[in-house]
């Protein structure tokens, strides 16, 4: 990158820092909390396993739906 290359956000237009478009993001720090602030995940225990990050609540049910099951027929 040169020195007299500006870093313009993706979203805004507004230029931020050269240091945050070295680390790899296109958007401004307001621009980036809103977006991070769009997404929606649950961490989930996996038995004898590692956890797993689960962004579609989709999978999420599938993956316990017998457990689902299970308190739905009490």
């Amino acid at each position: 990158m040169s020195k007299t290359m500006k870093a313009i956000c993706q979203d805004c237009g507004n230029y931020y820092s050269k240091k945050r478009l070295l680390a790899g993001y296109d958007t401004c720090i307001s621009c980036g909390e809103e977006n991070a602030l769009q997404v929606k995940h649950t961490i989930v225990p996996m038995h004898k396993s590692n956890y797993v990050v689960v962004s579609d609540k989709s999978l999420l049910k599938e993956r316990y739906k017998w457990k689902l099951n299970m308190y739905w027929e009490k």
